[in-house]
């Protein structure tokens, strides 16, 4: 077996909005291995700034990765444990090689376009006026879970933002979630949550920033409101610091990126973990190209969760690679009437 990579740079679309258009672009990286006549392909979808392997080295893991292929899987992605995004495209390669279609990793009612996926609409942080125009068009185009990035403007107008809507919708109409990104502080934290919780929000992901585990325990203890730990878990490789995080916060919910939390074997880990205290749970795509959402989608299915899960990213790039994955009325799906486009390496 042979494997190379190859960089790749997804350019966001104009009017994405992703915090108020600083962001640009996002580079990911496409491992690909070839066995006889059989090509498998995955992505490694880091994400500069939030991926716990954002380091000097990470290319230089690559290519060890692809000088070491042909070692047992197992030792392969136990080496590469403090390089998640890594082990996730090298699961996907694996996969997809195994696979008598490359891009079908786990067939199922999903990839024969029988079944769709609940996900929930994301509006991004930005102006009054484009929150409001993104609220409008997730509503429009049918999606019954909203998710808002908040903390860019002031909090009183994130406030009327989401009273609009709770005064034309009910809880039991739209689902309402919130993420604060670490934006509030332990002092400030159970005050808004109070707030918030009066408008029947269905949770609110990490309130305050990481490493604050007495001060979280506490939020999670007295709030009115879900909470639901997101960038807590990135850089949490091991099982038992795994275990003594959820055992110490308590969290309502765990959100899950594969790319940044070890794959599928990392994600399984946090599930069996998380299902053991009772915490609820659910997978996001971390703006990975169509490649790596394509595999995390069909991971998902495979879960068979009916709770709303966070896929709808791939919308957001003007080059992002052409895939039957289609958002329909506030569900993902794959639609056999459209075809992949080649990576060429």
């Amino acid at each position: 077996m042979k494997a190379r990579y190859k960089q790749y740079i997804l350019k966001f679309k104009q009017a994405s909005g992703t915090s108020r258009g600083i962001l640009k672009t996002k580079e990911t990286f496409f491992i690909q291995l070839s066995k006889e006549d059989k090509i498998g392909i995955g992505e490694c979808g880091l994400f500069r700034g939030l991926s716990a392997d954002d380091v000097s080295n990470y290319e230089e893991k690559l290519q060890w990765t692809c000088d070491h292929i042909n070692l047992p899987k197992e030792e392969l992605l136990n080496e590469l444990i403090e390089f998640p995004s890594i082990q996730f495209g090298l699961e996907q390669a694996f996969l997809s090689l195994k696979s008598d279609d490359k891009f079908k990793l786990f067939p199922s009612d999903f990839t024969s376009g029988k079944a769709k996926i609940n996900i929930n609409g994301l509006v991004w942080m930005g102006t009054e006026q484009f929150m409001k125009k993104q609220i409008e068009e997730k509503l429009q185009a049918g999606f019954t879970t909203i998710k808002l990035k908040i903390g860019a403007i002031d909090f009183k107008t994130e406030l009327n933002l989401l009273k609009a809507i709770r005064k034309d919708f009910s809880a039991k109409e739209i689902t309402l979630r919130v993420d604060a990104n670490g934006g509030f502080t332990p002092d400030e934290a159970l005050e808004k949550l109070s707030y918030l919780s009066d408008l029947e929000l269905h949770s609110i992901e990490q309130p305050i920033k990481v490493n604050q585990w007495e001060k979280m325990a506490e939020l999670c203890e007295k709030s009115p409101l879900d909470i639901a730990l997101d960038e807590e878990l990135i850089g949490v490789f091991y099982k038992e610091k795994k275990a003594a995080l959820l055992k110490a916060i308590k969290p309502q919910y765990i959100i899950l990126k594969p790319s940044l939390v070890g794959g599928i074997q990392g994600s399984n880990e946090w599930i069996s973990l998380a299902d053991k205290q009772n915490i609820g749970w659910w997978i996001t795509s971390a703006l990975e190209s169509n490649i790596g959402l394509n595999a995390i989608a069909q991971y998902t299915y495979g879960l068979q969760t009916i709770i709303p899960q966070g896929l709808g990213t791939g919308s957001l790039f003007s080059n992002n690679i052409n895939a039957p994955l289609r958002v329909k009325k506030g569900h993902l799906w794959y639609d056999l009437d459209l075809n992949w486009d080649e990576v060429k390496f």
